[in-house]
């Protein structure tokens, strides 16, 4: 077990310091302007393989270098392709490197016999049932909950939150607190949980002087509370299916 995790960190390490260490800007512009004619998209592809081969510092492996460099010249020369360099294609191409490096490791350590046991074993354990559920139960119905309940003063706020607010914050603030609040109850830190509620408070409520203000804040202040009182609720549930 000790070497299938290191040979997945090592394929993981190779892949960061050749996408984010080792590609300088200038290298990044120079593909989206020439694609499949930079040189740089070469080079890079090329440096891929060769720390996979480094950090994996067996010559026998070789081919291992040469499938990454040649699924990451394929998977950059396709990201080449779109015009827009957004968080969607970001997380595309990251999601591609990272499932090559997967298929790679799972050679390496022959675990293909092992994939489907594994992923049945999941879906049998209640453990990770309950956190699956658990996660997914907070982040999505929990926000649709909120947003039902805190209907009755949207129409009074809604003016103020579109001139003073970030569109959609409000939710992904939301979801990423529900988030932390989970993940402090199933690992005991129940005290960090009153660090971010003062964190936010600090952030949010930091200037309220114009009007409308006390009900903006009146209004988060409720949806919060609600975020707070349902995760917590779902993590102890949660943690007594675990604990039981």
């Amino acid at each position: 077990m000790e070497n299938s995790v290191l040979i997945l960190l090592q394929l993981l390490l190779a892949h960061i310091i050749t996408d984010f260490v080792l590609q300088p800007t200038k290298w990044v512009n120079h593909k989206r302007k020439h694609k499949g004619k930079s040189k740089f998209l070469y080079i890079h592809a090329f440096i891929a393989g060769f720390l996979t081969l480094l950090f994996l510092a067996k010559l026998e492996w070789w081919y291992i270098a040469v499938f990454v460099s040649i699924t990451h010249f394929f998977i950059d020369f396709w990201k080449l392709q779109f015009k827009k360099d957004n968080l969607k294609m970001f997380v595309l191409d990251q999601m591609l490197h990272i499932f090559v490096i997967l298929l790679a490791w799972i050679f390496l350590i022959a675990g293909f016999d092992r994939i489907l046991p594994f992923i049945s074993g999941l879906f049998t354990s209640e453990v990770f049932l309950a956190l699956l559920i658990g996660y997914l139960i907070i982040i999505f119905p929990t926000g649709f909950l909120i947003g039902k309940a805190t209907k009755r003063w949207q129409n009074e706020v809604q003016d103020d939150l579109k001139k003073n607010s970030l569109d959609a914050a409000g939710r992904y603030i939301g979801i990423f607190e529900r988030i932390l609040v989970l993940t402090f109850i199933l690992t005991t830190n129940f005290s960090a949980i009153g660090f971010l509620i003062a964190a936010k408070s600090i952030l949010r409520f930091s200037d309220k002087s114009e009007t409308g203000a006390r009900k903006q804040t009146e209004y988060v202040l409720i949806g919060t509370l609600m975020s707070f009182t349902i995760t917590i609720l779902i993590g102890f549930l949660v943690r007594h299916i675990i604990f039981q």
